[in-house]
């Protein structure tokens, strides 16, 4: 398995997103820092380097999924996976507002929402700029 994305799997991944964070949506034009291309399952929990397990992301979503695979919502719940942008539609899991919020719809949305901090106030900010400039949702 290698740890090195070659520079066509990374293209490739980012036309496939429509240069979108598959997380998030944030358009990859309006970040200041480039956009990253994550393992959805990471090496050390047995992914590979193939497109079907890379995901282009934002460096926020990048970092706060780290090489997880999910979380527990409370401490009586089980494990629940993050969402998956190869296996997951993203308009099943969530629900963007024009606030800039991003809403979990299913119980894989709120742990991705959780861990992925996606409502975190400046991610909010941003979004409802890019919102009212027509560049999301």
């Amino acid at each position: 398995m290698s740890r090195k994305i070659s520079a066509s799997l990374r293209k490739a991944a980012a036309q496939r997103a429509g240069y979108r964070c598959e997380y998030c949506r944030l358009p990859a034009g309006d970040s200041y820092y480039g956009f990253h291309v994550d393992h959805i399952i990471s090496l050390k929990h047995g992914g590979d380097t193939a497109l079907d397990n890379l995901a282009c992301c934002c460096p926020d979503c990048n970092r706060n999924k780290g090489t997880d695979l999910g979380t527990f919502l409370d401490t009586e719940s089980e494990l629940v996976r993050f969402f998956n942008p190869r296996k997951d539609d993203w308009n099943h899991h969530f629900l963007m507002d024009e606030s800039g919020m991003i809403h979990h719809k299913t119980s894989v949305g709120a742990a991705t929402v959780k861990i992925f901090l996606f409502n975190h106030p400046d991610r909010i900010i941003e979004r409802r700029l890019l919102w009212r400039l027509g560049l999301l949702p």
